[in-house]
């Protein structure tokens, strides 16, 4: 059995934070370009339209910016130097894929001609139409775009700080472009015993992906040799495996027929690489604790709102940005938005979610730029592409009332080869060559042909 023993814990202290940007994905990003630059203090900018964050949600909407007003009118505030396609990491940590194909230089992202302030933002102020940045500069705006994505926290994962060497003590997570390559490498050092898998108790980007690289990895070791001598656990802290009854109960099937155990509702607390052992808390019953002894462990972190978002009069009372759900119009301040990872959208965090959220937030924008009242409606449409082998993937898509929302007209809750080629060879095309560059909303169009207008 997994289970070691039982102990009585307090939760860890949480300390320093890990930060990235982006939406549905996530991005570290920026780099050097003609297109933009500033290394300026206390100067003062103003641009029409001014976007917060180089992730996917922040490229898309300067994209489409750029052509609704001229790149003139628009700047975008970034401060990393390489712009990473997340979702593409999954198979990165299961050794399908290299790193290296997940990024790019944010200066080939950014709009020609679009403004990069290579900065951090470090406040921004809706009441006077402004936004400081790390370097000094004031920006104002006439419409503000925020797309600064959510905060992971691996710093709250008591002892996860101190591990210097994560391969040495088999951790990975296939969450940050510093530690993906890290779960390959515990995968291919696996010899026997338990390969733990965790999702935390907090809101998370692309919530398929903790189960992915759990599937995955008990497809390698049945390739190789090692399946026998493995345990596969995974410890969530949903009270289900998927938000979705009709992609959960083909999922359940999958777990069962493949030997996997899952735990639900137990929450990653801490970790003792010296004895190689995870602490999960067991959220039904706060204070009791098991110990899992580990020979692979990959850690999904506990996530939360962008900490210049959840300082700002934009937050909600958690943290979020605060929009209309249909509209992303920010509920308070007309003239700013929001998209993707940062926001308060009850869907889920993609880069699916963000595509389908630019098309809206796109004629959003039309509308108030004419004085008259957005009318397009955004359903929550969101997908994640499951992952279940090395040429297996359940192509999930729902919307806000965690309805399937599926643009084929098959029976999209079966394993199924295509959707792999689709999620490992087009999606990546589709993003670097539509959706940054703010020709790919989101498959409704599609979706209503495949359906002979039905959906």
């Amino acid at each position: 059995m997994a289970t070691v023993r039982v102990v009585h814990r307090q939760r860890a202290l949480w300390r320093q934070c890990h930060r990235t940007t982006a939406i549905g994905i996530c991005h570290l990003h920026t780099t050097t370009s003609s297109s933009s630059s500033s290394h300026a203090s206390s100067s003062k900018e103003h641009y029409k339209v001014l976007v917060l964050g180089g992730g996917s949600g922040g490229i898309t909407m300067s994209a489409r910016m750029k052509r609704k007003l001229g790149a003139e009118n628009v700047a975008i505030v970034e401060p990393s130097e390489m712009h990473y396609y997340q979702p593409i990491w999954t198979l990165v940590g299961a050794g399908a894929k290299g790193v290296a194909s997940s990024g790019r230089p944010t200066a080939s992202v950014v709009p020609s001609g679009v403004k990069w302030v290579r900065s951090k933002v470090q406040e921004i102020n809706p009441d006077t139409n402004t936004v400081r940045t790390g370097n000094g500069m004031e920006i104002s705006y006439q419409y503000l775009i925020v797309a600064l994505g959510l905060q992971l926290h691996y710093e709250k994962i008591k002892g996860l700080p101190e591990i210097e060497d994560w391969v040495k003590f088999k951790i990975g997570s296939n969450y940050s472009v510093q530690t993906v390559e890290k779960t390959w490498s515990a995968l291919q050092n696996f010899k026997e015993g338990n390969a733990v898998f965790s999702f935390p108790n907090t809101p998370v980007k692309c919530a398929g992906a903790p189960q992915k690289i759990m599937y995955l990895t008990d497809a390698y070791l049945r390739k190789t040799g090692k399946r026998a001598k493995a345990n596969v656990v995974y410890n969530t802290s949903l009270p289900v495996l998927f938000g979705v009854k009709k992609y959960a109960d083909a999922l359940w099937e999958i777990v069962k027929s493949r030997d996997i155990q899952v735990n639900l509702r137990q929450n990653l607390i801490e970790v003792r690489a010296d004895k190689q052992e995870a602490v999960f808390e067991n959220l039904d019953n706060p204070g009791e604790t098991k110990v899992f002894e580990y020979e692979m462990l990959h850690v999904t972190p506990p996530m939360g709102p962008n900490p210049v978002v959840k300082g700002s009069l934009l937050a909600d009372e958690a943290g979020w940005l605060d929009v209309n759900k249909e509209t992303l119009q920010h509920n308070k301040y007309p003239n700013v938005f929001g998209i993707g990872d940062c926001t308060n959208l009850p869907t889920s965090k993609t880069a699916a979610a963000v595509a389908a959220q630019s098309s809206i937030l796109d004629r959003t924008i039309s509308k108030v730029l004419k004085n008259e009242k957005p009318d397009s409606k955004y359903d929550g449409y969101t997908s994640c592409p499951l992952v279940t082998n090395y040429n297996a993937v359940i192509l999930a898509e729902f919307d806000y009332s965690g309805q399937p929302l599926e643009t084929f007209p098959i029976d999209q809750s079966k394993e199924r080869w295509t959707m792999y080629h689709m999620k490992a060879d087009v999606m990546p095309h589709l993003y670097w060559h539509g959706l940054l560059k703010g020709f790919w909303g989101g498959p409704g169009p599609y979706r209503k042909i495949m359906h002979l207008g039905m959906k």
